[in-house]
């Protein structure tokens, strides 16, 4: 059966498409036209603009198209959401926010205490692997699943985690925690670990955990968090079994697969450009040393040829 049953509002989340646009109207604005009111600012990069605002795209993508509708359909596609709303979206928005808009968010009075504590790398990683797995204990998806609120809650919590998480790792702000060299590479292989139990019981286990995709009840409740109640309500669904060929166990066990596999290749990314870095900077402080090896000779052939 098509989706297209559900209708456009359920299918293009166009309120938060509006939301989206005027955020990235907002950041324009002040990057731009406002920026002379900040501290140091400096003119937007192009490269700046478009981390943002392939960042932002992104986030309507996973949370605003009909990717979010198949996500309360397939589990599988739930955790397509999850890897990139957690894994790519953050990074992309850190660095596509200049460094002076950052300084200035930061240092406002109730955000740096906050900021500072919770971007403490091994804070910021335990938090965020712990968030991940709390979520997806049965019981807990389950029932977060089921209620609007509790839902925004909970996904704008492990969002918030996983920009803490993402901070020292790519922010470039003075005086901030920050990673330097290939000790980046030790924090992302600690969060690949901290995943994997989770994603291990969801693969190997004998039979689907999570009732809003067996439960037909279960299912309806949470599909009211994306589809208009009158729409709905006059549709005769049975459940997620009507939009898809796999098995709840094949779905679930894709799902677990799926979300190791994006994990891993947004990994490798990082890792190729944290080594890229490193190796970039290896080699300016070869030239510098080699460049101060031939002064010291110069220096010295001078003043004994002077001597």
């Amino acid at each position: 059966m098509p989706i297209s049953i559900f209708g456009f509002q359920a299918l293009w989340s166009p309120y938060f498409l509006a939301f989206l646009v005027l955020i990235t109207l907002f950041y324009f604005l002040i990057t731009i036209k406002w920026r002379g009111k900040f501290k140091d600012s400096e003119p937007l990069t192009k490269k700046k603009a478009l981390l943002f605002v392939s960042g932002m795209a992104l986030l309507y993508t996973i949370k605003g198209s009909p990717v979010d509708l198949l996500g309360h359909i397939m589990f599988t596609m739930h955790m397509v959401q999850m890897a990139f709303l957690l894994l790519l979206v953050p990074p992309l928005l850190i660095m596509g926010i200049p460094t002076w808009l950052w300084r200035w968010f930061i240092d406002l009075p109730v955000i740096r205490p906050i900021f500072l504590l919770f971007t403490k790398p091994m804070l910021a990683l335990i938090l965020f692997g712990l968030a991940f797995s709390f979520y997806h204990l049965p019981i807990v998806f389950d029932f977060v699943k089921q209620d609007i609120l509790l839902h925004t809650a909970m996904t704008t919590t492990l969002f918030t985690a996983a920009m803490f998480y993402w901070w020292p790792l790519v922010n470039k702000l003075e005086g901030m925690h920050k990673f330097h060299g290939l000790k980046k590479l030790g924090y992302l292989f600690a969060l690949s670990v901290l995943m994997t139990p989770a994603c291990a019981l969801i693969i190997f286990s004998d039979t689907p955990f999570y009732a809003t995709y067996t439960d037909s009840a279960a299912w309806q409740q949470a599909m009211a968090l994306c589809v208009p109640a009158g729409t709905l309500a006059s549709l005769t669904l049975s459940g997620p079994e009507m939009f898809s060929t796999m098995s709840l166990i094949e779905d679930q066990r894709t799902g677990g697969i799926t979300m190791k596999i994006i994990q891993e290749l947004v990994f490798s990314v990082f890792i190729w450009l944290v080594f890229y870095e490193w190796l970039r900077n290896e080699n300016a402080n070869a030239d510098e040393i080699t460049a101060q090896v031939l002064q010291d000779r110069k220096e010295m052939a001078y003043h004994r040829h002077n001597g």
